[in-house]
Formats: C-alpha cells, structure tokens, sequence
C-alpha cells in the first residue's frame, strides 16, 4: 500500500507544491493510501454561499444544480465550488481504515467530516435527492479523509440529520464562545440562519445580563423564527449590504456606542462593510461567512479610518463539534427547530 502525506498532499495533481484545498485538481482514486480512511457518503451538506451560488447559476433548477455538482467534482476530484472556493462537509460510513492511520475510527463508525468538501477527494456516483431550503444532497459516492482530517462520530441521541446541520456550521458557535465576554456589545449579522441562531444562543450565554446580544435578520420569516426563540435583546430587519443604514440602526440601539463584536453569518456579498462600520474602534469583527472578501473588509476598513480586529471564519476551533451539539441538547426550542427545519 502506498504511503501518504498526513496533509494529504500526495492527492494533488495541479498546481504541484500546494495543499489540496488550494489546489484545482486532486487525484479522487477510490484506493486509500496507507494513512487515509475510506468513507461510503450518505449526504452531502454544501456551505451556504456555496449553494446560494450554485443554486443561482442554475436558476433554481433541480437537474441544473445536479449537473453543476457532477460537473465540478468531474473536473476537480472534490467539491471546491469555483465561484466562492468554498465547499461544505459530508455524513457517512467508514469503509476502510488504512493500516498507518492514527485514531480511534473504526470501519463501521458513523461521522461526520469536520474538514472542507473543497479539499476532500470524492467520487459521486448518483445524486439521489437535492433538499434546496436546507442546502443538503443525498448521494451515493465515497470520499478520502486524510490523516491531517478532523470528523466527529455522530452522536447517538439525535438524528443523523440534525447532528449534520450543526456540526456543518459548528465553528462559528465555538467561536463565539471563545470571543464573547460578560457585558460585551454583540451583534449577529444573519441572525436568523442556522449559522446565527447557534451564535445568538452562544452569545447570549457569554454576554449575561450586562451584556447586549442584538439579532440583525434580512426576511420576515428568518426575523420571526429568531424572536420566537428569544435568544437576543434587541431585533431588526435590514440589508446587509446598506452599511450606513445598519450602521445607523446600530448608532441607535447602542446609544452611539456601536459594537464590541459583530459576527458576520450571511451568504451573500458586500456585507463588510456594515460589521465593520457597526464595530466600536478596537473592537472585533468576525467573518464568519464564505461570501467574504479579505480585499473588500481590509481596505474598506482602512478607507473609513476604522480600527478594528478582523478574524476570518476558521471552521475549526477546539471543542467545536462538543459545544455546537451541546447547544441542541441545552436548549429544546433550538433543537426542535433544527429537527423541524435541517433534519
């Protein structure tokens, strides 16, 4: 059997000397090198830009998304969409364990992979359903995890599709645990999305009572659904992408304070510059969203005199997957909206 690179490495095929996410096309052989771990794919869960992207270009046409999906891993080895460079993450069997591989998986475990579909080598034989309001595929396929991939056995008191939607989003809660402090001024951008919701909840439960949690939704519906659950102290409907008017709305609910942290969770673009006009000077800005550019929040930054922290929305934090799952089980309105809406 032949030996792999821990990072995966030995998989790509273009550009040479890059890691696999990077790179534009990966060698997707179904034949595991001697540290990697074969997976039978069950689903599919494409990032939100991803889809919104996908979704877009195909006109909202089920058989159009599929061939584009086809297409992409036809071309590249991996689902890496080429218009936002971001992917998602998948649920499956393990199939095989390579003899040099170090961990506790075993053939048979049930997990989710906690990695990028954009640098994961996959092979999809059939798509058997698209579910287009919660951005999952159903298909029958394998994919690679590498020795330097993290994943998570899939819990055993939730269902399997409850545990993906959480655990496809699992950075940006476990971030929020790390970043928000008591009393902190916190506003969640797309606070009515899978992604936000979970940030509220975290928020909330940092920022205590001295603190001010605010949910800023786009759609009525996604409003409604964040004040039902109650997770904020302040609520309001707005465009993401009118900096000066949420700027405006923040000035307001803040006393002209503004924010100590904003946490950036939509899909769409051109949303920095209203977390960064919405931040305090000094305080921090996490992007959370795959729809964000660096070159837009660094230099619209510079170009209105802010001086703010600007964190990319690392997927991955320690603990992630323990503290997103905890949350379904923490709070019931929470998971029964998950298992209404993603499971």
């Amino acid at each position: 059997m032949k030996k792999g690179n821990p990072y995966g490495t030995h998989r790509v095929i273009s550009p040479k000397g890059v890691l696999p996410q990077p790179a534009d096309v990966i060698d997707n052989t179904m034949e595991i090198y001697d540290n990697e771990v074969l997976i039978d794919v069950k689903t599919l869960n494409i990032d939100s830009a991803s889809f919104t992207e996908i979704e877009r270009r195909s006109e909202g046409d089920v058989e159009k998304i599929k061939e584009t999906m086809l297409g992409i891993v036809a071309k590249a080895g991996k689902h890496k969409n080429p218009w936002t460079g971001s992917g998602g993450m998948l649920i499956g069997t393990v199939k095989e364990v390579g003899p040099a591989y170090v961990g506790d998986i075993k053939v048979g475990d049930k997990i989710a992979t906690l990695v990028s579909l954009s640098l994961t080598p996959l092979v999809i034989e059939e798509i058997l359903a698209v579910r287009p309001d919660i951005d999952q595929v159903d298909i029958k396929g394998q994919a690679i995890l590498f020795q330097s991939g993290i994943y998570a056995k899939l819990p055993e008191d939730m269902a399997e599709g409850l545990a993906l939607s959480a655990l496809d989003v699992a950075g940006a809660p476990a971030q929020t645990a790390k970043l928000v402090r008591p009393g902190n001024k916190v506003l969640v951008i797309g606070g009515g999305g899978k992604s936000g919701l979970m940030c509220l909840y975290e928020a909330k439960k940092r920022a205590g009572v001295t603190g001010q949690v605010i949910c800023m939704a786009h759609s009525e519906k996604s409003f409604k659904r964040a004040k039902d659950l109650g997770f904020a102290d302040d609520y309001f409907a707005a465009d993401a992408t009118d900096a000066v008017g949420v700027y405006d709305k923040i000035m307001e609910l803040t006393d002209g304070e503004l924010c100590d942290i904003v946490i950036n969770c939509v899909n769409i673009d051109n949303t920095e510059m209203a977390s960064i006009l919405a931040t305090k000077d000094e305080g921090l800005v996490y992007f959370f969203s795959m729809a964000t550019s660096f070159t837009k929040a660094a230099l619209g930054a510079e170009g209105v005199g802010k001086d703010v922290n600007m964190i990319i929305g690392n997927g991955y934090t320690k603990g992630h997957a323990a503290i997103t799952l905890q949350e379904l089980r923490e709070h019931e309105g929470l998971r029964n909206l998950f298992q209404e809406m993603y499971a």
